[in-house]
């Protein structure tokens, strides 16, 4: 990785097994020591498990000119060969030999249009990143949020008091993602959103479903193609969640399958009445068309099932910084024995208003969940959990490849394999808190797996991933 044009400070290994280093110029945590691993300390138990589904339609022959003047020739290419550095090429839906109606490719059109025509809002100003995502700068009063009704004409909400025990930063101007590459920003007053294209569209699996996780879930992720590797606290009223995640580039070998590390906030139960508020970095070839490592949130009141969406896809989440795009390729990343970067993330509920905020990095604010969205969390969490997870398809046969984190086991430790550090959780009384009661679970340990520590540096930490298929893991 090119670290030129990188301002990065680190601190000199001293007496502790190892340090941690914290300002880049783009807002990132630069971690780097030459020493062995701290203790590590293990527990199991716990963790949360999602689904996966594909359907898809395609094209007669009589109709190859309606789909040259469409576009939607160019998302029935070749299937994805992956790497982790390099853009994707555009996936092919499956089942792409049958054939389709003239009339139900038109219909099709027609519903992408007007989903695009909902989602993307008018821009003031549109910056094109060096990974070719448009960035439109929208007024943040007309941002996708604000379509609820219970939005409907109302502006962004003033920042809240933090959790007590918070350590902010100074704020850094610059940021640190991809698209800010360019020079360019958007102005006081805008927020920065990924426009959402044709091609986003016509690489889902399911239109009706876009920017939607699978609606099943179970506790228990045998058999459901989902894999974790988490740390979770249960058993207690919770106010907010934070943590500081090592930023890595895994391999996703399956158009259809993705690779994330994130922070999940949850109430109810793992049933129909499920709440979620989810926020880290993810690689998913199908939501975004590419291998980068993307910002993203998440939330859903239902279990996933008819409410909620990554992102801004859907009216609920309320940004209101003009520097940070969710959704937007994170930049730089760690690289396997070399420098390391992780990011800061902070979810917590406000005490005045009730409503769920989120922190990146030092003290930028990117926005909140309205409590109004929720059922259970309108109340306080009743679990944490912070991990990675991974989409298991066997569209092979076999176990997939998919990496998680790093792409490596948990025992290499520091500079190979990817970590959670400073995990900590926000009481009633808006405190943090460090984690008691901690249960951890690897699901399928043979293809990833997990190993919690403690120390004076790091707090409360573990290391985890791992590079799926393998000898153990066939």
């Amino acid at each position: 990785m090119d670290m030129k044009g990188y301002s990065v400070s680190w601190t000199k290994h001293k007496k502790e097994p190892f340090f941690a280093a914290y300002h880049t110029r783009r807002q990132q945590q630069c971690i780097q020591a030459n020493h062995d691993a701290p203790e590590e300390t293990s527990s199991q138990n716990h963790s949360l498990k999602l689904a996966v589904s594909t359907s898809q339609n395609t094209l007669p022959a009589f109709v190859a000119l309606l789909l040259l003047v469409t576009s939607i020739g160019a998302a029935f290419s070749h299937p994805i060969a992956t790497t982790s550095q390099s853009p994707l090429p555009v996936l092919s839906p499956p089942n792409a030999n049958h054939t389709l109606r003239p009339a139900a490719v038109l219909q099709k059109l027609r519903t992408i249009k007007a989903h695009l025509n909902k989602i993307n809002k008018p821009a003031v100003k549109t910056i094109k990143s060096p990974d070719g995502d448009l960035i439109d700068c929208v007024l943040s009063h007309q941002q996708p949020a604000f379509d609820h009704p219970q939005l409907k004409g109302q502006r962004p909400l003033d920042p809240p008091e933090r959790p007590k025990g918070h350590t902010n930063g100074e704020t850094v101007v610059e940021s640190f993602q991809l698209w800010t590459d360019s020079g360019e920003e958007c102005p006081e007053g805008t927020v920065p959103i990924r426009r959402t294209t044709e091609q986003d569209f016509l690489r889902a699996s399911s239109i009706r479903r876009f920017g939607r996780k699978p609606s099943r879930v179970r506790r228990d992720s045998t058999g459901t193609g989902h894999e974790h590797a988490v740390v979770s606290v249960n058993g207690d009223q919770y106010y907010g969640a934070k943590a500081s995640i090592n930023v890595w580039t895994p391999s996703v070998t399956d158009p259809y399958e993705f690779s994330l590390s994130q922070i999940w906030v949850i109430a109810g139960s793992f049933g129909n009445d499920l709440n979620t508020i989810e926020a880290g970095w993810q690689v998913s070839p199908e939501l975004y068309g590419d291998n980068y490592p993307r910002f993203f949130t998440y939330w859903t009141t239902d279990a996933y099932q008819a409410t909620g969406c990554y992102n801004l896809l859907c009216s609920g989440f309320v940004q209101t910084n003009n520097r940070i795009a969710i959704g937007a390729a994170i930049s730089p990343r760690s690289i396997y024995n070399g420098r390391q970067f992780d990011i800061g993330l902070m979810v917590w509920k406000d005490p005045k208003h009730g409503h769920w905020w989120l922190e990146f990095g030092s003290g930028l604010l990117v926005g909140y969940w309205p409590a109004y969205l929720f059922s259970h969390l309108r109340n306080h969490a009743s679990m944490v959990q912070f991990g990675g997870e991974i989409v298991n398809s066997r569209s092979r046969g076999y176990h997939t490849g998919t990496q998680m984190g790093s792409g490596h086991f948990a025992g290499e430790g520091f500079r190979k394999a990817a970590y959670f550090r400073n995990l900590q959780v926000v009481d009633w009384d808006n405190n943090l808190l460090p984690l008691s009661n901690i249960h951890q679970l690897a699901d399928h340990s043979n293809c990833y797996d997990i190993r919690v520590g403690s120390n004076n540096v790091w707090g409360t930490y573990f290391y985890y991933g791992g590079p799926g298929r393998n000898v153990r893991c066939p």
